[in-house]
């Protein structure tokens, strides 16, 4: 028997993490899209509309977070 079925539970991913988040293929990063790039356009400058459609990588810290606290059993 494995040790999470010997402890009778299971730990859960971090909901919020799971959507947000997308480990890249050689699972040692994430990466995630940026927030503010969906609505209220109109008001936004092109330079800022440009570097919110850009893809955000996380950094050392936040990739060791993501693997042993908020994504427990996976990243895909």
């Amino acid at each position: 028997m494995t040790s999470v079925v010997e402890a009778g539970y299971k730990m859960k991913s971090h909901s919020g993490a799971k959507k947000r988040w997308r480990s890249l293929a050689s699972g040692s990063s994430f990466k995630r899209g940026k927030a503010n790039h969906q609505h209220l356009n109109v008001s936004k400058p092109p330079a800022r509309k440009n570097r919110l459609s850009t893809t955000a990588y996380s950094t050392a810290a936040q990739t060791h977070k993501l693997k042993k606290l908020l994504l427990p059993y996976g990243s895909n």
